[in-house]
């Protein structure tokens, strides 16, 4: 699209669009939804919420109204199913000081549901998923592996104990840790879904030709799920995700086969993957472990490169 006031388009994969209204305001349009990941309607509602909103969020924006969107099998499941998973997202939209405008529903064969956010951001302060500089720390604010961990419980080879725990990590909306990372001067930012870390890492990478090395031992992981990989447990989004990186991502042989595969796998309602100057990176981190994102850390820099690529170091 040919337009002066379209800011961010299509042409970076980046998180949303961004439209100019004015000097100092630019609206942040964003969509998403999938099918239910978790067996109870409301904490399916809260999570597809807050993965909607994540976009506004690592955009540097504030959300500000949310359209429900709904796939609904008619005459399948009860209306009272629909009413939890609506009531769940509506609390996540109220969390987020946003407000809920409605949505569309229309009938399908399985259900699906998310939202259409928009946001509002100043035009000089939008975060884009590339511009990160050869020095920059990267800052992950979210444990990898909730894929792994809810495809493992789906097919009952963990035990239902781990849930509330992933539940608290996909429902946590990402509000605070964008917050943090607009206070120290962020050069680019992307949250972390369905192209799993390295995915979302190259498309960073991409932007602007730089090499991001991460660091295996320092990335928060939830516990289980390399041992569910053994179990040869994972979704189908593993293999497009390793398609799609190939030739582009070289491992260093410490890094063990299953970090392989939870770095290539995707994530539901991550984290974000935010650069700064390395002179920022400790107090960012402190700073974050203060809000509500305790396993936030450092996995990894920015080098220069000849062209985007991704390195991965035990």
């Amino acid at each position: 699209m040919d337009d002066p006031n379209l800011l961010v388009g299509t042409e970076t994969s980046d998180d949303a669009g961004v439209y100019q209204l004015s000097d100092e305001l630019a609206i942040i349009n964003t969509t998403d939804y999938f099918t239910p990941i978790v067996d109870d309607p409301y904490d399916y509602g809260a999570i597809a919420a807050t993965n909607s909103l994540s976009d506004v969020y690592s955009m540097g924006g504030v959300p500000k109204t949310a359209l429900n969107i709904t796939c609904w099998p008619k005459n399948q499941l009860d209306l009272g199913i629909l009413r939890d998973v609506l009531r769940g997202g509506a609390d996540k939209v109220k969390q987020a000081n946003a407000v809920s405008l409605g949505g569309h529903t229309v009938t399908s064969q399985e259900l699906m549901y998310g939202l259409a956010v928009t946001g509002v951001v100043h035009p000089d302060r939008i975060v884009r998923n590339f511009g990160a500089k050869p020095g920059d720390a990267l800052i992950l604010t979210k444990r990898l592996g909730v894929g792994i961990l809810t495809t493992g419980l789906k097919f009952n080879k963990i035990s239902e104990s781990v849930l509330p725990e992933i539940l608290e990590s996909m429902a946590r909306l990402n509000a605070s840790a964008s917050e943090v990372m607009q206070r120290h001067n962020p050069h680019a930012c992307t949250d972390i879904t369905g192209f799993g870390l390295l995915g979302h890492g190259f498309e960073m990478a991409q932007g602007n030709g730089v090499r991001l090395e991460f660091f295996a031992g320092e990335i928060p992981v939830f516990d289980g799920a390399t041992q569910l990989v053994k179990k040869k447990t994972f979704t189908r989004a593993y293999a497009a995700n390793t398609k799609f990186l190939d030739g582009v991502v070289t491992f260093e042989s410490g890094v063990s086969e299953e970090m392989r595969h939870v770095l290539l796998e995707a994530e539901t309602s991550g984290g974000l993957l935010f650069a700064v100057a390395e002179s920022e990176a400790s107090e960012a981190v402190a700073e974050l472990h203060e809000r509500d994102c305790p396993e936030a850390a450092v996995v990894g820099r920015v080098v220069e490169s000849a062209r985007a690529e991704i390195g991965v170091f035990a």
